[in-house]
């Protein structure tokens, strides 16, 4: 029978996964960074659209009786408000304040559900929106945080 050797051995796994960890966390770093100019990207574009239906009631065509129906200067008021918030909370995660994190979370949800209620007026542009702020609740929600990084 062979002989163990009762030395410890050395830990290769620990030494490989240093600079993994550290390649993983720049990734999610920069996903964040990202996330941040998507928040203000989209923010302008939720002011722009507020703007559109404050301004006029025909920019948007009525598609007929829906359960989440509001006139559509209504619809401007929401969309310029909360293009307002996530505008300035985006801007709060690119200068890496600890609680833009939890607000920007919470806002690209309620954007998320906004533009759900949009469909009917914009079918095209409202799935594409919902799917960057799934990129961004899911950017904010992985990065590290702000203190293990000092």
């Amino acid at each position: 029978m062979a002989q163990h050797s009762t030395a410890p051995r050395s830990n290769t796994s620990q030494e490989t996964s240093t600079p993994h960890r550290e390649t993983r966390s720049e990734w999610a770093h920069g996903g964040m960074v990202f996330a941040g100019v998507l928040m203000m990207v989209i923010g302008v574009m939720g002011i722009l659209n507020g703007i559109a239906g404050i301004a006029t009631d025909d920019v948007y065509a009525d598609l007929g009786t829906y359960v989440f129906k509001f006139s559509l200067t209504t619809w401007g008021w929401i969309h310029l408000v909360l293009g307002l918030a996530v505008l300035g909370t985006g801007y709060a995660v690119i200068q890496g304040r600890d609680w833009a994190r939890a607000v920007g979370i919470a806002l690209t949800s309620l954007f998320a559900i906004e533009y759900f209620m949009f469909l009917p007026y914009a079918p095209v542009w409202s799935v594409i929106c919902i799917g960057i702020a799934v990129f961004v609740m899911w950017s904010l929600a992985t990065a590290p945080d702000s203190h293990a990084r000092m």
